[in-house]
């Protein structure tokens, strides 16, 4: 039997988590012994045989002022990763997102052990601002593995690690394949029907705790102008309870749901989304989802906007190049503005066909020959035999 591969792997946020599993799968058919995981990970990394050091959801932190009140907690947590994986001495490390844990964990890990191969899955956000960053993961990052098509341009001219665009997991993912398939069957509702809305506040508790509020409103004051809307709202079982708090206080009745299974369902219903800026505007793109992007950004984000250079912060508009999603940031998060968007998105009408039309270029991006997984695993065994002893 060949030998197992020891495969350390970080991910510090569900989506991370969903992405490193994927790797993990296709890893484990590429390679020809058994593949034995070690690291921080969620649901889907322990699926694939993880025992995760720590419960990875103390590293969803949102925003500079939580990251400054939880740093001793953080700290600890890198340290001890870091340490685990040296005296664990794997054949190879892959960090995945959530960059102010994971790249901190593979520096020391780097100092430590300068011959082992270190992969980053999920180029961090350096075409948006903190452009230095490309060039300083130089001394500890051997390859990026980016899931957005302009990343590796903006890597090279920026001076960071080799760089190859893989494509995104969520082409290739079969319930969203599914809801594609059943969504090409939409009508519009004739009057006197409910209006099927997505409420997606996000999956951190400040994101719910700033956004759900004002969902809830936006979601009332389109029943008052269109007539019924059935709310939909998809959470993970980790918010459940804050979720249900909150939405106890609205003024519209919410449907919450928590398993992956009701949550592909509920984009397959709807006529339109007010969502949380983030991974979920693409995974609605992809599905074909009309939707409004909303986010309430941490005070210190806020004051650093400057240092910001991306135009959105919206994926689907930044991979089609021009602006698809509407989006509405911070003070300027009004009911008001988002229930009439959605009440335009909800029909068949220009500002819908216009937004479809965006989402199908957005998919068009994003397709690759290969599936991101096994793509990704082919990258992760290359590095690993360049960086064998002697080579």
């Amino acid at each position: 039997m060949a030998k197992a591969l020891k495969v350390a792997v970080i991910a510090g946020e569900v989506s991370g988590d969903l992405l490193g599993a994927d790797l993990v799968a296709a890893l484990r058919k590429a390679h020809p012994g058994p593949v034995e995981l070690f690291g921080v990970g969620g649901e889907a990394l322990q699926a694939e045989g993880l025992q995760s050091l720590f419960d990875f959801s103390e590293l969803s932190i949102m925003g500079l002022t939580q990251v400054l009140k939880r740093l001793p907690q953080l700290l600890r947590r890198i340290r001890q990763t870091a340490d685990a994986v040296i005296a664990a001495k794997p054949d190879v490390l892959v960090i995945v997102d959530s960059p102010d844990f994971t790249h901190r964990v593979a520096r020391r890990v780097r100092a430590a052990l300068p011959d082992l191969p270190i992969i980053d899955y999920v180029c961090p956000s350096v075409w948006a601002w903190k452009e230095y960053r490309a060039k300083a993961m130089v001394p500890y990052v051997d390859h990026v593995l980016a899931v957005l098509p302009f990343e590796p341009a903006a890597m090279q001219r920026l001076g960071g690690p080799p760089t190859t665009f893989i494509g995104h997991r969520l082409t290739s993912e079969p319930a969203l394949l599914k809801v594609r398939d059943l969504r090409r069957a939409w009508a519009q509702k004739q009057p006197g029907d409910a209006l099927t809305l997505l409420l997606l506040p996000g999956s951190r508790a400040a994101e719910i705790r700033q956004l759900l509020p004002i969902f809830g409103q936006a979601a009332a004051e389109l029943a008052g102008r269109v007539g019924p809307v059935r709310a939909l709202l998809p959470t993970v079982p980790r918010q459940e309870a804050l979720v249900r708090e909150i939405a106890a206080t609205l003024p519209v009745s919410v449907e919450i749901t928590v398993s992956s299974e009701e949550k592909w369902a509920a984009f397959a219903e709807a006529d339109a989304a007010l969502a949380a800026s983030g991974t979920v505007l693409l995974e609605l793109a992809l599905c074909g989802v009309p939707a409004v992007s909303a986010y309430k950004a941490d005070w210190l984000i806020t004051l650093m906007s400057k240092r910001i250079k991306i135009w959105s912060a919206a994926l689907p508009n930044l991979i089609a190049d021009y602006p698809v999603i509407p989006e509405y940031l911070n003070e300027v998060v009004r009911p008001g503005s988002l229930s009439r968007w959605l009440e335009r998105l909800a029909g068949d009408t220009l500002q819908r066909r216009a937004m479809l039309e965006g989402f199908d270029l957005t998919w068009q991006r994003l397709q690759t020959q290969v599936p991101p997984g096994e793509a990704a695993a082919g990258i992760v065994l290359e590095v690993m035999g360049r960086k064998k002893p002697g080579r």
